[in-house]
This record gives C-alpha cells, sequence and structure tokens, in this order.
C-alpha cells in the first residue's frame, strides 16, 4: 500500500543490482500503490538506499541534493530553500512532503520547516522526487512536486547498528536496535544527535545559525500478507541560534498508525491515522504552538477486467496557537483549521500497453471552501524497456496563515502597519501540461527526459495598502516551462556513472491592475536556469569505494548569487562485514561559496572534512 514499504528489495546492496533490476524497483507515489519505477507515467526520481549511503550526507536536505529535478539551496546552518520546476525560497509553499506517509508542510505558510524534519538516514529505504503536480492523489500544495520519503519496516532494521561522525563543521551520533515481538511481529528503537557550527559571510565575519538537534523515535509492524499493522513515532526537540538575542527552540512528537487489509474479492483497504505536534519559539519574532490530526482512508479495486479503480477521503485538523511580538502576528493568535478531501482515479488498460488514467480531487479549506484538482495521464509502452507518457493537470496551492492573517508593525511611535494579510486572498492556480519519455536501450543504459510547461494565474503579490503599508493579493500570473533529463550507465560491473540536467525558463509578470512595484515576481522565488549533476560509485576493490559526485548551479538573478560547481567525494573502507569506515569532503576545490540571499546577510559554505564510523552489531 502507499504509505507501507514496498516489497522488499534483495538482500544485496542497491550498488550490485544491474539497470534492469534498478528499473523494477517499486514506488508508491505517482499512483498511491506499489507500481514498478518503469511503468511509472511521471517525472519520478528515486534516491534508493544505497546512494544516500555511499554520498555520505547527514541530513534530509543534503540527501534530497541527489534528485536531479530537485533544487536545494542551503540559506544558512540550519536552513535551506528546496522546489521543484521553480518558486524556490526560504518559504517555499509548492511542494508536498511526506515521512512515511505523515504530511510534514505547515498551514503557517505552506511550506517545510525542513530544521524541524529529519529521520535516521541509515532506516530510509527510498526516497521519491516527483517534479510535478500530484494534486488529485495528495492534495492542494502539491504544485511543483511531491517528495515521499520511505523508511523500511521493522523487519528490514533488525539487530543494533551505530552510526558516529565528526568533522571541521558537524559532529553527530546515531544508534538503533531492532528485535521481534509476538508471533511475526518487529520493531526498532532509534535516537540521534548532532551539532553544527555557526557559518561565515563574505567578509569571514561568523554568522549565528549554529544549531544542535536530538531525536528518538521507533516503529512496529505487525500481522501478514493479508492484514497488517504499523504503529510509530518520533519526538524531537533543538536549539538554534540567532542574531536576535536569544535562542530559537524547536521540539515536537508525533504518532501514527496505518491499518492495511485484503480483501477475499482481491481489493484492499487502508486506514491511517496520525497526530503530530509542533512547537517552536524564536524570541523577537513569535511562539507557535500546533497540534494536527490527520485520518485517511482508501480503497483499490478491479470492478472490471480493463479497470483499476482507487477511491478514498480524508479529514485533517489542525489547531493553531501564536504568542505574537511587537514586530509581527498573526491575527487572531488562536485558530482552528479544517480540510477534508474525497478523491477518485481509474487507471484503464486501453489496449495492451496503453493505459490513461483519469482522477479528480474534492478538497475543501477554510479559506476559499472545495478546490477541484483533476488529472488526466497517458502512458504508452512500445516495448518493454520503454516508456512514452503525457499527462494534463490542475493544481492549486491554497491560502496558508501567512496570506491572510499574517500583520508586521514598525518600530514603536508610527501606527502604520507595514505588511498585512489579503483577506480576500484566493488559492494560486496552475495548469500543468508534460510530455515524458523513459528508455532502457541496453542494459548498460537508462535514461528519462521530461518536457514540461506550467500555467500559472493568482500568484501572490504584494500590494499598496489604503491608508499605507502593504497587503498581500494575487496579481502576478505567467508561466514556466523547460526540460529535466537524467541517465545511468553502467560502465563496468564495479562503476556506475549517473547524471542529470534541468533546464528552466521563467515568464512571470505582474497583471495590469497591480501595483506591486516594491517585490515583483523577486519576492516568488530565485531560481537558476540550469543545473547539472554527475555521479560517479567505483568499488575500486571488494573493501574499497569511491564516490565523487559534481553538481554545477548556475546563477541566481534577484538577488543575485553566482553561479558555483561544487565537487563532494566519498573514501569508503569496509574493514568486515559489519564495519564501514568514510572519509566525506564536500566542497573539495571550493574555499567557500554562496548558495542563497542577499550578499549583505548571506552565509557562505566552507569545506567539510567529515569522518564517518558504521557499525552493524
Amino acid at each position: 500500500m502507499p504509505f507501507q514499504s514496498a516489497a522488499a528489495q534483495p538482500a544485496k546492496d542497491l550498488a550490485d543490482l544491474s539497470l534492469e533490476e534498478l528499473s523494477n524497483i517499486e514506488v508508491t507515489s505517482v499512483s498511491r500503490r506499489v507500481e514498478r519505477l518503469s511503468d511509472a507515467p511521471a517525472s519520478i526520481f528515486v534516491i534508493t538506499r544505497e546512494d544516500i549511503r555511499r554520498a555520505g550526507v547527514t541530513s534530509l536536505p543534503e540527501a534530497l541534493r541527489l534528485a536531479p529535478n530537485l533544487q536545494v539551496a542551503r540559506t544558512n546552518s540550519n536552513s535551506y530553500a528546496v522546489s521543484a520546476r521553480g518558486f524556490n525560497n526560504s518559504v517555499g509553499n509548492k511542494l508536498l512532503v511526506l515521512i512515511d506517509g505523515r504530511i510534514v508542510y505547515t498551514p503557517l505558510f505552506s511550506g517545510v520547516f525542513w530544521n524541524a524534519q529529519d529521520v535516521m538516514l541509515e532506516d530510509v529505504e527510498r526516497i521519491e522526487v516527483i517534479s510535478g503536480p500530484g494534486a488529485t492523489l495528495w492534495g492542494a500544495n502539491a504544485v511543483n512536486g511531491v517528495i515521499n520519503v520511505t523508511t523500511h519496516a521493522a523487519r528490514d532494521t533488525q539487530g543494533a547498528l551505530v552510526a558516529a561522525g565528526a568533522g571541521n563543521l558537524e559532529r553527530g551520533t546515531a544508534v538503533r536496535y531492532g528485535g521481534k515481538f509476538g508471533a511475526g511481529g518487529h520493531f526498532r528503537l532509534y535516537g540521534k544527535y548532532f551539532d553544527r557550527d555557526n557559518t561565515e559571510r563574505a567578509n569571514g565575519s561568523p554568522v549565528r545559525d549554529g544549531w544542535d538537534k536530538g531525536q528518538v523515535g521507533f516503529r512496529a509492524d505487525w500481522g501478514d500478507s493479508g492484514r497488517s499493522y504499523t504503529v510509530q513515532g518520533d519526538a524531537y526537540r533543538g536549539e538554534l541560534e540567532q542574531v536576535a538575542p536569544g535562542m530559537t527552540r524547536i521540539e515536537g512528537l508525533n504518532l501514527l498508525g496505518r491499518w492495511n487489509q485484503k480483501l477475499a474479492d482481491g481489493s484492499d483497504l487502508r486506514l491511517q491515522a496520525y497526530y503530530d505536534r509542533t512547537e517552536r519559539d524564536q524570541p523577537g519574532t513569535f511562539r507557535e504552538e500546533l497540534d494536527i490530526f490527520d485520518v485517511d482512508f482508501q480503497h483499490a479495486l478491479r470492478p472490471f477486467g480493463s479497470h483499476r479503480l482507487l477511491w478514498g477521503t480524508g479529514y485533517r485538523y489542525a489547531r493553531d496557537h501564536v504568542q505574537n511580538s511587537a514586530a509581527l502576528a498573526f491575527l487572531p493568535a488562536d485558530l482552528d483549521l479544517n480540510w477534508w478531501n474525497l478523491f477518485v482515479q481509474d487507471e484503464i488498460a486501453l489496449r495492451e500497453g496503453l493505459q490513461l488514467t483519469v482522477g479528480a480531487k474534492l478538497e475543501s479549506n477554510d479559506y476559499t471552501g472545495v478546490e477541484v484538482l483533476p488529472n488526466a495521464r497517458l502512458a504508452w509502452k512500445p516495448a518493454p524497456d520503454r516508456l512514452v507518457w503525457g499527462a494534463v493537470s490542475r493544481a492549486v496551492r491554497a491560502p496558508s496563515r501567512l496570506d491572510r492573517e499574517l500583520f508586521t508593525f514598525p518600530p514603536p511611535g508610527s501606527t502604520t502597519i507595514l505588511l498585512k494579510g489579503g483577506p480576500n486572498f484566493r488559492s494560486e492556480i496552475s495548469n500543468v501540461v508534460e510530455l515524458g519519455y523513459r528508455a532502457q536501450p541496453t542494459t548498460a543504459v537508462s535514461y528519462s527526459l521530461t518536457a514540461f510547461y506550467h500555467d500559472h494565474d493568482h500568484q501572490r503579490s504584494v500590494e499598496p495598502a489604503p491608508g499605507g503599508g502593504f497587503v498581500l493579493d494575487n496579481k502576478i500570473e505567467g508561466s514556466t516551462h523547460g526540460v529535466e533529463a537524467w541517465g545511468n550507465y553502467r560502465v563496468t560491473s564495479s562503476w556506475r556513472l549517473s547524471g542529470g540536467l534541468v533546464l528552466l525558463r521563467q515568464d512571470l509578470r505582474l497583471k495590469p491592475d497591480s501595483r506591486d512595484f516594491v517585490t515583483g515576481i523577486s519576492a516568488l522565488g530565485n531560481d537558476p536556469n540550469h543545473q547539472w549533476m554527475l555521479r560517479s560509485a567505483l568499488d575500486l576493490t571488494p573493501r574499497h569505494e569511491l564516490d565523487v559526485i559534481v553538481r554545477h548551479i548556475g546563477a541566481l538573478p534577484n538577488p543575485t548569487v553566482p553561479d558555483y560547481t561544487a565537487v563532494d567525494a566519498r573514501l569508503g573502507w569496509r574493514a568486515r562485514r559489519d564495519l564501514e569506515l568514510s572519509l566525506i569532503v564536500q566542497n573539495l576545490f571550493d574555499s567557500k561559496h554562496p548558495e542563497f540571499g542577499s550578499p549583505v546577510t548571506r552565509s557562505e559554505f566552507e569545506r567539510s572534512i567529515f569522518v564517518k564510523l558504521l557499525w552493524r552489531l
């Protein structure tokens, strides 16, 4: 089922799999059911557990850099900007992120606090990254992409594991233990802690952005192929330095339960519910306490021989409490928010190798009422190793508290509100056309190509308000279009090359009645018009590995950030079957570079060296 780990991959490392076996990796994000990657009609890239291990990354956002169809920029030591197909900024709001089926965006701004989201990377089975809309199945805010992080079932993480590392910029430790209970039940427990140093500005002065965080969690799975259950949860606490006096403090916990049932007629039922609490105390700005309860049900069935039908419904409730400051406020400070949805999708086999998928979701929110989110996809397999697909979709980004209820104030002595949310702010709309081709022409080569065109309307603008100050409105329109491509080449049985390229063009403009002459379209995001990546994974000997990643990011236009090329390298040594040592160097040939922000305030990221031990007991 979509929120479960797909069938376990073979025990051997994914680095040892052939490209044909890799194309058979199972994914769930495109259709909310298990299907082969080679059959999925979407621009989807899968980051495998072996990709993560061999990259030597230490955080979830850094792991996302491995997806060529994402734009990932580090803004300081503890924050990232992550997007797909443009609109990238530190409060990006057009990307839906799930961790084991739990949606992690905040209704405060419809985006993700990346410093609050973490997993034990050694437990990740795969990360599915879809660029393009996924609103029909995943709802509003899945406008430009979906990231679905899936961890291993508890049965696949048995025994003990210790991961520890230290370097010139960060230190971290993680432990995990997995065991059994009852008749066929499995569990795991984990804990991790890290601390990361401050970054520096271009002139060498320190930025107060260092941070530390601890997290613990568990997962339990039991049942059989006909009926299965999962219960899992996490709790975390962290402290982040900030320019203003004091420390930003974050903490939270979540608890999720899932039931899967296979019926006698071959249909499947799934029921999932979770509770998620987050707290964020940022002195001088705001303090937030957010409680979310979410329940989701789906039913997959085969009513006719050529039809595969999926329908479902869900409800989401959030209680948000904000302690405002003299500079910033969300009014009302206390707010209850409700969402409900109903969706249906039909996959129709028109003939051998030709499939049409049509679906729609009705989703209601407290700001704009019911939104209609349709989608149609056509997939044609002219040969078993080739897939041609096309899609037409409509997606929306529903208003957040920032859009409607934000108020910012000037220093004491002035009564003018600097900026306020728009009481009539409406949903941002994107109509999208995609065309893709995926192939494996030989046993050593595979690749994927996607062309896309997004037509945007009612994008957020900042308009002059009557009586002074500014108000948020919907007076930007335009389009984005481009090409995404990536591929793999198995040079030998011990050497694999892979790479990716994204070309992006944006044509956004103010509507004729807009007076947004202060921020304009630059407030929507800051994106390169091109980026590319090359990766080499080489087994020097059965015990020694050499991995090199080269990333090039084009210049950002406003504010201007120079283009950069980063080279990361890892040398790994398997001292024993259960013991691995790694040396990781990031920015190997670059002493430091910026990735995002204005020249006066932005951080620059220097070369880092990290030594890691991985011990399986």
